[in-house]
């Protein structure tokens, strides 16, 4: 009997999702997101712990392109949506700031205190915030793109899935384009790993959060992104919801970064000068065009 796919334990799902066991002291990596997100809140103009929501977890912190109507690219982080918060990932806006581009980092509440769900919830109405408090922070409200890593990659697929028009009154393009990094976009794995007790996914749940069940049928372009050095699920990942993509007539590339692994491939975010976060910069409109640190691959 198969839990999932292939696998028949969970030991063996744990194996390709438990992703703090992959590394020898999972405590160094984390120090140096906060060391490099440290120097960025020192060096960059920011406004910290900015409420986007009625609970107290719905926080933002913003640096502020210098100049009015940047485009605004918003972050969300990782963790497992159990995990973490935005200040760990400041490191983001060091590669984009510089570049006049609006830099938003979303803090949402993590389960078990909320569901999956309501995570979903509350980034989306972070989008509705922006396009009233944007300009605020030299934003320009009709050019907002979303980036997440790890389960915030999940969230920013939910997010480019909404129907905006139908749902919130707001343009169905309100969202520009998005950047997946390293997601799940199916969560029915899951269910069945050492994440579950934390989660409590149920079918319904899964049907309703995993982005691989929840193709728009119009979206703006998406990247995605894993590392070469990741978990072969994750690149599975990334390669079949790519391929849901395309089979819905939908735009979508796919770069499988060479060098890097599930907690390395954003560290290049943090680089302004580098070919990673020019990439990204390229596709939102920007002037800046440094090479490229991959290559596209079909489905």
């Amino acid at each position: 009997m198969f839990l999932y796919r292939q696998f028949k334990t969970q030991a063996e799902i744990d194996a390709e999702y438990n992703l703090g066991a992959l590394l020898a002291d999972p405590q160094v990596v984390f120090d140096g997101y906060s060391a490099l997100s440290a120097a960025a809140r020192a060096a960059l103009k920011c406004e910290l712990g900015v409420r986007y929501g009625a609970t107290l977890d719905e926080k933002l912190d913003v640096f502020p392109a210098a100049a009015p109507g940047a485009p605004i690219l918003l972050f969300i982080h990782g963790g497992y949506w159990r995990a973490f918060s935005q200040r760990e990932f400041s490191l983001v806006a060091s590669g984009f700031v510089p570049h006049g581009i609006t830099v938003v980092l979303s803090n949402y509440s993590l389960c078990p205190k909320v569901s999956i769900s309501e995570i979903t919830r509350q980034n989306r109405a972070l989008i509705t915030w922006l396009r009233e408090h944007g300009p605020r922070f030299n934003g320009d409200p009709d050019n907002i793109w979303v980036m997440g890593h790890s389960a915030g990659a999940q969230q920013a697929a939910m997010l480019l899935s909404t129907d905006w028009r139908g749902e919130y009154g707001l343009p169905r393009d309100v969202i520009k384009g998005g950047f997946a990094i390293s997601g799940v976009y199916d969560l029915e794995p899951l269910r069945h790993s050492y994440l579950q007790p934390v989660l409590q996914l149920d079918y319904d749940l899964i049907r309703r959060q995993s982005p691989i069940h929840n193709i728009p049928t119009w979206a703006p372009p998406l990247q995605l992104h894993v590392g070469k050095a990741e978990s072969k699920e994750f690149i599975r990942q990334a390669r079949d919801y790519q391929r849901a993509w395309q089979a819905a007539g939908l735009k979508s590339n796919l770069y499988v970064r060479p060098g890097v692994d599930h907690f390395s491939i954003i560290l290049d975010l943090a680089k302004a000068g580098s070919a990673y976060s020019a990439r990204i910069r390229t596709a939102m409109g920007m002037s800046d065009r440094r090479g490229k640190s991959a290559k596209p691959v079909k489905a």
